[in-house]
């Protein structure tokens, strides 16, 4: 029965019948929980809890001996039950769910809601919850729907559902700490009361209002703060007041890390604050949409929030003036009166208000004509004098007449628009009484309203000037309750449950709820008023003054209010409480979007005591809205009344005079919060947060970063124990208070006029203040005495004499000034200054934005000028960013103060770099320009007269050596580019040397770290100091994880990665070992850490030689750019590609070689088929190791002769490797063990081979194979290049011109000779019966764009031709492109059905035709066209145009140059998509194991596979050559570098194109090529089309035969290098070897590249240049045999001249070895059936050794 009448009652309230049901509760048990109190969640938040009411509602009943916690508290079935989710895709979810049974709070419960969440970015979360069946009101908010969403991470990263009961945890995505978590309590959602609780990770709570918070911290013991907008007195209460802010901070701990939580809901409302700690809405209308925003400081929380809700509108520059107010100056006399004495005192000032009291009988739009007749001129008055005037307007509108029964035009004109809020049956004007008696209240959510109010505020501006509007009482306030008439009795004027507000009635001294408004009732739209005023307003703001931005302040606000207008924290009194409870209320409008901000300066009500109002002046000169304002019957306050010599006076004139100096400032960090939505009146918990001191401190505040104001808040007799910040004895002060920048510079004016300052200052003072202050951790400056102060990071006790606060600036600040006047109008004339404090590293940053102070929308527009300014290094540049702005005073910085400098310089030079163009103009500056105090550290500077809006930079001379590292390796840098980066410019006499480079401090700090015996793990953070690694494109990631493991004790891995942000990592399987090593007396090397900057310095034991030391300033981590350097260990570096290197010993003498993937023929600095970011390091010891980055995206490396090297590479993280050796050949083992040893390759593949491109048919070959049969030239393997094919399209056989081939095949392989084919990866999508296509179609194989760019095939164009087309090849390239290559599909070779398809293709192909290798090609992957046919990639234009891009070939054209689009999607074998720009240079690789895993298992042979391009690993599965190389000389020697790097590649399997493959070959050069080719592992001569045959038999006899002489060298001495073979395949040693890997101790041999060997044994110096017959070459230090003759040559450790005739190459065999051999034959098949032999050299000892390996040649596992 108790739930029956309950239900009842329900029923009988609502009017709603069937919200819930009689029988639905029946029977229902609480289940209660046992939790501590401080969890406990309110079940009975009304008045009259009992236990019979409690256990009613079906709750738990705990009474306890105090009324604080709960004792009605929720059991765990209430709530809501999950009965559908769904997600629509990564970012969103959707759930369902219903009321479970239980009893009801207050009735109309809703049964079925709905829970709508996205990920809107990876920094915003929003979600709704609301009626499934009804629609509700919802918040119109004009600027939240604005805004774009752009989510990166999935929901599921940062939001989890539980589902019975319904609850929502929100974690901190990077670390999954829970953030917001409601399961602690149900929801209840009724149509008029909701409720949802959650808990949170800390008690550090700023935010919700408006109300007055005594602390900025909120108390978190069971207090209720009421949300509901309304007029009220800002007394110290817990009561609502003129704003409406459901919006708090939660600083998580000492990492900084918050997050902020916004409920987009107007309704009335109250938030209950526990100890859990935890937070409880109750909301009686509405929804529940709640936007949770992260930032990794609380700064970055709020710029999210005002992202959001609309970022703050810049101020008029003049509103940043001192203002003067009062309500009742009771005539126009008087005000000028109070203006006279002011200026007579040159009071700095701007602007003078009136209030109401201008009004004829406080009516809008009127004005008295009695007591302010001369109105209309008044604002004329104030400009006479450069200042400004501003008007009240109030919403209420008056139904009187006027004076003497004239009508009330704006009455009249308002009811004929229907202008009015109406009562509830929508048509009769609700009437209530404000100032002016009766009034009807505009209803400014209509549009008949909005424009009313435009017209008549337009009207009042042609009879009244002035300069801007401030508009008041917008709560709504109404003196009548309700309305004259009262408030009938229904649920919105009487709802179910009233949040704790102010009277506890809905409509006291406001309007009836039940009213009616063009957004809906009164009751839901209440709190919206003054918002809905202010977007009125501000349009008719704009229709009256036009393009000038003028100035509103609003006292009832909203969230994105901010957006137009600035507030004041309402009608405080003349008392000490209030005077500091208006920072922590400045401090919240800074976190809610309004930064103009500020009280009313010696307070509102009451008589103001001088000490009072002096103090108060001091500090408020430092609000950003800075107005004295009190109220009538009160004691004028404005500084000149209080005497021309008062102490108050000059206290006031000296910290406005400082306000006006630093105006500047305040301007950009109003830009700043416009443009980044950065906080100005800032707490120094934003800045500190680090420092759990500064979690409390709210009786301090910061401008910005830079500038600490501590004020003196309690009267003089008392010591006052607060929590603020620093300071020292201040018995000075600057001259009329103006910082150095402006003092003269004659020091004895200046120590004059400070003893007359002192003296004046202490005059009459008759005591002192000592308040204690906290100073947080950073270098503090007394702005006043300019001297450092020496606390940080504690308590101290500041003295403040009666004229003074405390005011500092932070180390590191750069500081814009202006020459203070009494106005800004004339401020804004004068010179312009810096402040420059240094902080602990010396350096320092600022910026200035400038404009005219009054236009609209500089900053959209480009109007304006900006700086940014830095001082690194000993420079300061002053590098201007913007000057499309010309300020017509002609401004110019002439005085420049620098704190902090312990040393006067001999010189100071001033560089000019003119904004558009033209060469640097350097001046030195005169001596007596200059000057320094000593004793202070402070350098000042006169005089300079450096323009507005030109870029200089000023240094002086000093000695110093700097090891620089490049901080622009983008072209085209200047000393503009550099500085915008934060790094410095100087000049350099040394070619190639930086001349932009990073401080020394630029990069990252340690700030956590862990040892093991195993390894290290580390946290380091950015140096913040500086902003950005200067590319906007690719935001810095701040905070990283470093591992590092000791694998072996030869190899150690270190890895750097964001550990909030899941990055790209190479897929690539390396072997280490599955426990790491941890015998330290083991180990080759031993790592230290430098802490700042972060570095990684790994330190070769047996010598002590660094091998690895990334101290060094500039790493870089962002996201799509990292960059880290590192000192080397000398400089003998080799290695990396593949780049064509002039030189095997990498030149270090500024160079910088890029790596990515492409179909690119060998040239100088072009990056070419394959990607290998390895090299081998040679310490001057004669120790070597090796280090590799894995790391595949786009990347480059510059070598200096530091010596040091700079990788930066466009994506993934820092995954470093690092074996020890200690020899060159054991560094390769080692490595080959790390990423797998070389493939074995058949025997066959060991014999020379022919291919050619163009092919004309298979006669040709056939006639080919029979002249080098008759010519007896050894010869193993024939190709058949795309020729054989038709159309080009794999798998098919070009029946027209190569029907012949598979007999052809059959019989050349029936005669002990291979064949070999080539395949290309792209197939073509233009065939009507193409099964390669169409099945790899049918299994999903090809690479796709995302779905979210339309899943479609990227479409690229390669070699196969469209059906029915005849190709001219006359036409140029492109046009044979587009007119007749087909569109074709790539193969994802990642996938496992791609491998399963190709295999398929493979041996449907080998069935047709047989072969015995693969050559594969293009798997770059090459394409035709750039990104996709038609060459515009979809998506995400930065993949294609990084923000940096490697100097790569063509790299204007993109990274899709002639290749897919880097937006392309990819599949990784576990599922994982991921993007073509990280795994472009994997192609190949990807590409190889699949077709060498088909070939095996189609041939049941070895064979071998053959690739262009190639990763770490490559090799474990094919050989390759090095390209497309031209018949030229240089490739001719250059091939031998190439090979000698692949061989530390781990790719031992390779040669070049013998003779060249463009071009036509010269004679004499391609026979040494055949010379030379001849011993290279992969030995083939081939060419390209158009041009003449190069093999053999095409040249002449003596040709022939040369070839065959060399050729049967080789094939007798096949057996050794089959040996080679193996042993690189068993123990990665090298086959091709440079000779200083075997003589590693001779010094000579550490830049040879025009000789190699074969192993440790045969030496190979082959004639290289044209018309060379002696060949000038190095015999180490070994006993050497003439190859040729078996003699000893009995030359050692020397140059030696060879003689080397045309057909001759030199051969040495290295005494102390054996080499096996064996009779050539013209093929393998027949020369392994000949004996065998052995070369036996015999050492200096008589001894030799050697080994031999002999299999069937291509057995598997053989």
């Amino acid at each position: 029965m108790t739930i029956v009448a309950i239900t009842l009652i329900v029923l009988f309230v609502t009017g709603e019948p069937g919200v819930i049901s009689d029988d639905s509760t029946d029977g229902f048990v609480p289940q209660c929980p046992k939790i501590s109190l401080a969890e406990r969640v309110d079940c009975y938040p009304d008045a009259g809890a009992s236990m019979r009411g409690c256990e009613q509602r079906g709750c738990c009943w705990a009474p306890l001996d105090e009324r604080n916690v709960p004792w009605c508290f929720f059991p765990t079935n209430h709530g809501y039950t999950v009965h559908s989710v769904q997600s629509p895709n990564s970012y969103e979810l959707h759930a369902e769910m219903k009321r479970m049974a239980s009893p009801s709070l207050f009735g109309a419960d809703i049964q079925e809601l709905t829970l709508h969440a996205e990920m809107q970015t990876s920094n915003r979360l929003h979600f709704k919850i609301y009626d499934s069946k009804s629609k509700r009101f919802e918040v119109p908010h004009e600027h939240i729907p604005t805004v774009k969403s752009n989510p990166t991470s999935p929901i599921s990263d940062t939001l989890e559902i539980t589902n019975n009961p319904f609850g929502l945890t929100v974690r901190r995505k990077e670390n999954k700490k829970v953030l917001f978590d409601t399961t602690m309590a149900p929801l209840v959602f009724a149509d008029q009361y909701i409720q949802l609780s959650a808990r949170l990770p800390s008690h550090n709570i700023y935010g919700l209002g408006e109300h007055v918070h005594q602390r900025y911290l909120h108390d978190m013991n069971w207090r209720t703060w009421p949300i509901f907008t309304r007029d009220a007195f800002p007394n110290g209460g817990t009561h609502n007041l003129y704003g409406h802010y459901p919006f708090f901070l939660c600083l998580e701990d000492e990492s900084g890390k918050s997050f902020g939580v916004f409920l987009l809901n107007s309704n009335a409302m109250e938030v209950t604050l526990q100890p859990a700690p935890a937070v409880t809405y109750r909301t009686i209308g509405g929804i529940l949409d709640f936007y949770i925003v992260f930032g990794d400081t609380p700064e970055l929380v709020v710029q999210e929030f005002l992202e959001l809700i609309g970022r703050p509108v810049i101020p008029a520059y003049w509103s940043l003036g001192f203002q003067l107010s009062r309500w009742n100056y009771g005539n126009l006399t008087e005000v000028k009166a109070t203006v006279e004495r002011n200026r007579a005192v040159d009071l700095p000032y701007d602007i003078q208000y009136t209030d109401i009291d201008y009004m004829e009988d406080k009516k809008d739009f009127t004005y008295d004509k009695v007591n302010f007749q001369e109105l209309p001129q008044f604002a004329d008055y104030l400009h006479e004098k450069g200042q400004r005037y501003i008007l009240i307007l109030d919403p209420a509108i008056a139904t009187s007449k006027r004076v003497e029964g004239a009508p009330y035009e704006s009455y009249d004109r308002g009811k004929e628009k229907s202008a009015w809020v109406f009562e509830s049956d929508g048509k009769t004007p609700l009437v209530g009484e404000v100032w002016p008696g009766q009034t009807v209240f505009p209803d400014f959510t209509s549009q008949n309203c909005i424009d009313w109010w435009v017209d008549e505020y337009e009207r009042l501006y042609q009879e009244i000037k002035h300069d801007a509007l401030w508009i008041d009482m917008n709560e709504v306030a109404n003196f009548q309750k309700g309305s004259i008439n009262g408030c009938v009795d229904n649920k919105l004027n009487y709802p179910p449950y009233t949040p704790k507000i102010l009277d506890e009635v809905m409509y006291s001294k406001t309007l009836c709820m039940d009213a009616k408004q063009a957004w809906g009732d009164h009751y839901d739209v209440h709190s919206l008023y003054g918002y809905s005023m202010v977007l009125a307003t501000e349009i008719a703001l704009k229709r009256v003054f036009g393009s000038n931005r003028t100035l509103m302040l609003t006292r009832s606000s909203f969230p994105g209010v901010g957006k137009y207008s600035g507030h004041w924290l309402g009608d405080n009194g003349a008392n000490w409480n209030d005077i500091k409870w208006a920072i922590p209320g400045m401090l919240e409008f800074g976190l809610f979007g309004i930064p103009y901000i500020g009280a009313d300066i010696c307070g509102f009500f009451d008589d103001s005591s001088e000490e009072l109002c002096r103090r108060w002046m001091q500090v408020g000169a430092f609000y950003p809205f800075s107005r004295n304002h009190n109220a009538e019957g009160y004691k004028p306050q404005d500084p000149a009344f209080y005497g021309a010599n008062s102490v108050l006076l000059r206290s006031s004139k000296h910290y406005l005079t400082i306000r006006y100096t630093l105006l500047p400032y305040l301007y950009t960090l109003f830009y700043k919060a416009h443009t980044t939505g950065e906080t100005v009146v800032r707490p120094l918990v934003h800045e500190f947060y680090s420092d759990s001191n500064t979690w409390e401190v709210d009786r301090q505040f910061l401008w910005g970063k830079h500038l600490l104001i501590t004020p003196v808040l309690d009267p003089l007799t008392q010591s006052v124990s607060q929590f603020d910040i620093p300071g020292k004895d201040m018995q000075f002060a600057f001259p009329f208070a103006v910082p150095s920048v402006f003092i003269s510079p004659l020091p004895s004016v200046l120590h004059c006029q400070r003893e007359q300052r002192s003296d004046n200052a202490i005059k009459g003072l008759g005591g002192t203040d000592v308040i204690k202050a906290y100073i947080p951790d950073a270098v503090w400056y007394d702005y006043e005495t300019m001297e450092r102060i020496s606390d940080r990071k504690k308590h101290v006790d500041m003295h403040l004499p009666a004229d003074k606060l405390g005011l500092h600036i932070r180390g590191g600040a750069i500081l814009p000034t202006q020459k203070p006047e009494v106005t800004t109008t004339y401020s804004r004339r004068n010179p312009m200054g810096l402040i420059v404090a240094l902080d602990d590293n010396n350096q320092a940053a600022g910026e200035l934005f400038w404009d005219d102070g009054d236009s609209r929308d500089t900053v959209e527009n480009g109007n304006h000028v900006h700086y940014q300014f830095s001082f690194v290094n000993g420079n300061l540049t002053l590098q201007v960013t913007k000057a499309d702005y010309k300020d017509p005073n002609n401004l110019t910085f002439e005085n420049i103060t620098f704190l902090g400098v312990p040393l006067r310089p001999t010189s100071v030079f001033v560089t000019h770099i003119p904004t558009g163009g033209g060469p640097a103009k350097t001046t030195v500056l005169p001596n007596f320009r200059f000057d320094h105090d000593a004793a202070k550290q402070v350098l000042f500077l006169y005089s300079l007269s450096l323009t507005l809006g030109e870029s200089y930079t000023i240094h002086w001379e000093r000695h110093e050596e700097l090891e620089r590292f490049d901080c622009y390796p983008e072209e085209n840098a200047d000393e503009t580019k550099c500085k915008d980066r934060g790094c410095l410019w100087k000049q350099s006499n040394t070619e190639g040397a930086p001349l932009c480079y990073y401080p020394s401090d630029y990069g990252y700090a340690v700030t956590t770290i862990e040892e093991t015996s195993s390894g290290i793990t580390l946290n380091i953070t950015r140096n913040m100091k500086y902003r950005s690694s200067g590319r906007p494109d690719s935001p810095d990631v701040n905070n990283l994880h470093v591992q590092i493991w000791y694998h072996t004790s030869n190899m150690l891995q270190f890895k750097i990665w964001d550990p909030t942000n899941e990055r790209f990592e190479v897929p690539v399987p390396l072997s280490v070992p599955s426990t790491p090593d941890t015998d330290e007396s083991k180990r080759l090397y031993r790592v230290l850490v430098s802490q700042k900057p972060f570095g990684i310095q790994v330190i070769r034991v047996s010598t002590g030689t660094k091998i690895w030391d990334s101290a060094v300033p500039g790493f870089t981590f962002s996201d799509m750019f990292i960059q880290v350097s590192t000192r080397l260990s000398s400089h003998f570096v080799y290695g990396f590609g593949e780049t064509e290197h002039p030189t095997y010993k990498h030149d270090l003498n500024y160079h910088t070689w890029g790596m990515f993937s492409k179909d690119q023929p060998p040239g100088y600095k072009m990056n070419c088929y394959g990607v290998h970011p390895f090299y081998m390091g040679l310490e001057n010891t004669a120790d070597a190791h090796g280090v590799l980055l894995l790391n595949s995206n786009a990347m480059d490396v510059t070598f200096q002769p530091t010596p040091a090297l700079t990788y930066r590479t466009l994506g993934g993280i820092l995954d470093f490797y690092i074996v020890l050796g200690p020899t060159p050949e054991m560094v390769v083992q080692e490595y080959t063990a790390l990423i797998g040893r070389p493939v074995l390759p058949a025997y066959w593949s060991l014999g020379f081979q022919l291919c050619r491109y163009g092919y004309a048919n298979d006669s040709e070959i056939e006639q080919l194979y029979s002249e080098m049969i008759a010519a007896g030239i050894p010869y193993d393997v024939q190709y058949a290049d795309i020729d054989y094919m038709e159309r080009q399209l794999d798998f098919t056989l070009d029946e027209v011109n190569f029907p012949g081939l598979p007999k052809l095949v059959d019989r050349m392989r029936g005669e002990g000779m291979r064949f070999i084919f080539i395949l290309d990866p792209a197939i073509s999508g233009n065939e009507t019966d193409y099964s390669a296509f169409d099945r790899g179609l049918a299994a999903d194989v090809f690479i796709k764009y995302p779905s979210h760019l339309g899943g479609d095939i990227v479409w690229g164009k390669v070699w196969p031709d469209l059906p029915n087309v005849t190709v001219n090849e006359d036409l140029d390239w492109d046009t044979q492109v587009e007119i007749y290559r087909s569109y074709a599909a790539f193969p994802d070779f990642f996938r496992t059905q791609t491998a399963t398809w190709w295999k398929q293709e493979i041996k449907d192909f080998y069935d047709k035709m047989k072969f015995d290798g693969l050559w594969i090609d293009m798997n770059e992957p090459a394409s035709f066209v750039h990104g996709t046919v038609g060459g515009i990639c979809p998506g995400n234009s930065l993949l294609e145009n990084p923000p940096y891009m490697p100097p790569l070939e063509s790299k204007q054209m993109g990274l899709n140059h002639k290749t897919l689009c880097m937006n392309s999607e990819q599949t990784l074998t576990n599922g994982k998509k991921v993007s073509h720009y990280d795994v472009h240079n994997l192609y190949g690789w990807s590409h190889t194991q699949p077709t060498y895993d088909a070939l095996l298992e189609v041939t049941g042979k070895r064979g071998i596979v053959v690739t262009r391009s190639t990763y770490p690993t490559s090799g474990k599965w094919a050989g390759h050559w090095l390209g497309d190389n031209n018949s030229s000389w240089d490739q001719l020697y250059k091939s031998i570098i190439g090979m000698m790097e692949f061989s530390l590649f781990g790719i031992s399997y390779t040669g070049a194109d013998i003779c060249g493959f463009f071009n036509k070959a010269e004679y004499e050069m391609c026979l040494r090529w055949m010379q030379l080719g001849a011993f290279y592992p992969y030995s083939r001569n081939h060419n390209g089309k158009g041009n003449p045959r190069q093999d053999p038999v095409s040249w002449d006899e003596k040709f022939a035969e040369a070839s065959r002489d060399v050729l049967n060298i080789r094939y007798t001495l096949l057996p050794y290098l089959y040996v080679l073979m193996f042993e690189s395949h068993t123990k990665g040693s090298t086959v091709v070897r440079p000779l200083m890997h075997e003589f590693v101790k001779d010094k000579a041999t550490w830049d040879i590249h025009t000789q190699f060997l074969w192993g440790p044994a045969l030496l190979i110096s082959p004639a290289l240049g044209p018309g060379v017959t002696v060949v000038e070459g190095y015999l180490p230090d070994a006993r050497w045999y003439d190859y040729h003759t078996a003699k000893d040559v009995n030359m050692r450790a020397t140059k030696v001249s060879m003689n080397t005739p045309l057909t001759h190459i030199n051969l040495h065999v290295r005494g102390g070895y054996i080499l096996p051999w064996q009779k050539p034959e013209n093929n393998t098949f027949y020369s392994r059936k000949n004996p065998l032999g052995l070369i036996v050299a015999l050492s200096d000892s008589n001894t030799a050794q050697g080994s031999f390996f002999w299999d069937d040649g291509e057995g598997i596992g053989g």
